[in-house]
């Protein structure tokens, strides 16, 4: 369990850097963290995080904008209202402009 703690950490250090207004995805924090394949595993990170206020979790999505992680909000559309109060459009559990506020975190942290 340790070594997927580290992860988990290093994961939420990415979380946190995620700006006001912008979404990433599983993939995009594995990629970053050199673990391509890991998506699934950033996934767990950000279910485990719910009870930490300090982690911005509604702004981890899947590659395709789907609010997939929704269910492990408190309420119904806790995590689509945060989304929408950061400026996301947001139709059916997906995101409309989510070209537009992807924030990828190999371009935005290795320039």
């Amino acid at each position: 369990m340790e070594k997927s703690d580290n992860f988990f950490n290093k994961v939420y250090t990415i979380v946190k850097l995620i700006p006001y207004g912008r979404v990433t995805s599983y993939g995009a924090i594995a990629k970053f963290l050199g673990a391509a394949k890991s998506a699934r595993m950033v996934g767990w990170a950000m279910s485990a995080s719910h009870n930490n206020e300090e982690i911005p979790a509604h702004r981890v999505v899947n590659r395709n904008g789907l609010l997939t992680g929704k269910n492990h909000f408190d309420g119904t559309n806790l995590m689509q209202q945060l989304l929408e109060n950061e400026g996301a459009i947001i139709k059916e559990n997906k995101i409309q402009n989510f070209s537009a506020i992807f924030w990828d975190p190999l371009k935005e942290l290795t320039t």
